[in-house]
């Protein structure tokens, strides 16, 4: 039987190194005028999920979608504040996703028209469990398109580990047993289009395969 959250979903901008030099000209922009302190979170609803080989819908008038390839975890026991600290014995397992979204340009608040897509979250068929994962740190990961490698994503280069991510989460707000957490995506997110075959791979890992398929409009 396929993997689906029994929790929330949340996805987390720029915990990547490379993804927050990228973008540094717009946090000295208003509103904000400064990088944030705190990770900065968005909610994939339960409408975005895709299992493993599922045909993923792309709505008619747009062209491509992003590829958002992560490896997020799963959530135990409660992450609160008074936990902080040991908030990495809070992970049950590990699970490839694929967080797809229609290209956009800013990071302020992720707009629900662009992630929140029917189907726009491809789920890894089975989590891997955290005490076979070994250290997140050390996780890689490889996005094929078609067949074709066409980004590699190394978790050494996160801004906050999953500790420290799962740390500062909990210093605001409550992960529950079931919750998933991504760990983020990095910069040089492939583009595909309606036909594409996405397929996600790391070391321990199944294969996380979904293929874009065009929405039929009745004429």
């Amino acid at each position: 039987m396929k993997y689906l959250p029994s929790g929330t979903v949340y996805g987390v901008l720029l915990n990547f190194r490379g993804e927050m030099q990228a973008l540094a000209p717009q946090m000295d922009q208003p509103p904000y005028k400064a990088a944030p302190r705190a990770p900065v979170l968005y909610v994939k609803t339960a409408n975005t999920w895709s299992t493993h080989g599922a045909r993923i819908i792309v709505p008619a008038g747009v062209p491509e979608v992003e590829v958002g390839a992560t490896i997020a975890m799963v959530i135990s026991a409660d992450v609160t504040a008074d936990k902080a600290q040991s908030a990495i014995k809070s992970i049950a397992s590990f699970v490839l996703m694929n967080d797809l979204s229609v290209p956009h340009k800013s990071f302020f608040r992720p707009p629900i028209k662009f992630k929140c897509l029917d189907g726009f979250l491809g789920i890894g068929a089975q989590p891997l469990p955290a005490d076979r994962a070994g250290d997140p740190a050390q996780f890689a990961l490889e996005v094929r398109i078609n067949g074709e490698l066409r980004q590699s994503v190394k978790f050494a280069d996160l801004v906050r580990n999953a500790s420290q991510l799962l740390a500062d989460v909990g210093e605001f707000m409550t992960l529950h047993p079931g919750d998933v957490l991504m760990l983020g995506c990095d910069v040089g997110r492939p583009l595909a289009k309606a036909g594409d075959r996405i397929d996600l791979n790391a070391p321990g890992f199944d294969t996380l395969s979904n293929t874009l398929v065009a929405e039929e409009v009745n004429a």
